[in-house]
């Protein structure tokens, strides 16, 4: 399912890391809407997952992930899953407005939930995902794959763990996606109740990295703006947003997202991102090194004290969230992802998307 041009079929494949036997760690997938489902399960499954069960309305669908996962049993509803006492997690990729309700329902199931980003759409379907939290002690974690699932991205939280730039101040983020041929693209793309907004949506990716990045526990959205500049045909497709944070440590962030990757780009999006510290930046050059056509990604620049550096990680990091998330989940620990972190990225781009100036 990986598709290095359409950001809707990225999966990345690594290294398997198993940290469970084979069936001690059992998890499905419900709702394929988004193929973001596959790369929550190749990163499981390289963990040491065992994939039983997917279910989903659209038999096509089902079909095709089964191809993918040889093994997986298709369910004949989703209720066969959640009363499947083996399963611990359920990995969904719904469309963005039905995520909330589903993994309602798989948390008072008894089971664990991890679904792709944005994990939400307003602020009343957090309160209820919160609440569900606090009455059933199940874990309702996101895919926040831009981080999570960049070997890049996991080495410049290992720099800065290490005090390689000092305490970071500011992030600058950059997130490009190309749209590809709008009607290959399902309905609920572009109906905005259904997809949350550019900033709800892809914005979600910024905020996130902003909060781990620079330590952030909660923040105020100063400004944000979204506008439909080059899709008149979809009036409910905001295809550009910006923002701006200010972090409750003093920490800020600007981000941009935009659906305006032009054809020649060898990949889906050229997401970079850039983290000023006290001591140094690092710039992250996530899926492509623009005009070097060497076919590379993953870089990343450090630059500090000890002068200027350069490192292409592909292959040499790894990316650990998935196994920390298994551990999780069975230890009841919160290594991979604290809960609170995992809502109040939500909450933010919720609310940066609620305030959003609409400029075109």
């Amino acid at each position: 399912m990986a598709d290095n041009r359409d950001g809707m079929n990225y999966a990345p494949k690594g290294k398997p890391a198993p940290v469970v036997k084979p069936g001690e760690f059992v998890i499905a997938a419900i709702a394929l809407d988004h193929g973001h489902v596959y790369g929550m399960c190749n990163g499981l499954v390289e963990a040491g997952a065992t994939l039983k069960w997917v279910y989903d309305a659209d038999a096509k669908k089902v079909e095709h992930f089964v191809k993918e996962f040889p093994g997986v049993k298709a369910a004949d509803s989703e209720a066969e899953i959640l009363n499947d006492p083996e399963v611990k997690l359920v990995c969904s990729a719904a469309v963005t407005n039905l995520r909330c309700a589903l993994g309602i329902r798989v948390m008072q199931a008894g089971k664990d939930y991890f679904t792709d980003k944005a994990p939400l759409t307003s602020l009343e379907q957090l309160e209820a995902a919160k609440e569900t939290v606090r009455q059933t002690g199940r874990k309702y974690m996101v895919y926040y794959s831009e981080r999570l699932h960049v070997e890049a991205a996991v080495f410049a939280g290992q720099l800065i763990e290490q005090g390689a730039i000092g305490t970071p101040i500011h992030i600058d983020g950059f997130g490009p996606h190309r749209i590809g041929d709008p009607k290959g693209r399902p309905d609920w793309f572009y109906k905005k109740e259904q997809y949350g907004g550019i900033l709800c949506d892809i914005g979600s990716h910024q905020i996130e990295q902003f909060l781990f990045y620079c330590g952030v526990k909660d923040a105020v959205v100063k400004y944000s703006e979204v506008g439909n500049y080059g899709h008149p045909d979809y009036p409910e497709l905001e295809d550009f947003g910006d923002a701006v944070l200010v972090g409750d440590n003093g920490a800020t962030q600007h981000f941009r997202v935009d659906w305006f990757t032009p054809d020649g780009l060898s990949t889906w999006g050229d997401g970079r991102t850039f983290i000023l510290g006290t001591k140094g930046y690092i710039e992250l050059r996530k899926y492509v090194n623009v005009g070097m056509m060497d076919k590379t990604s993953n870089h990343v620049f450090l630059v500090n004290q000890d002068g200027e550096q350069h490192f292409e990680v592909t292959g040499k990091v790894g990316y650990p969230y998935f196994g920390q998330l298994i551990l999780d989940c069975i230890h009841r620990t919160e290594n991979a992802m604290t809960q609170e972190h995992a809502f109040k990225a939500a909450e933010l781009c919720v609310r940066a998307q609620l305030q959003a100036e609409r400029i075109k």
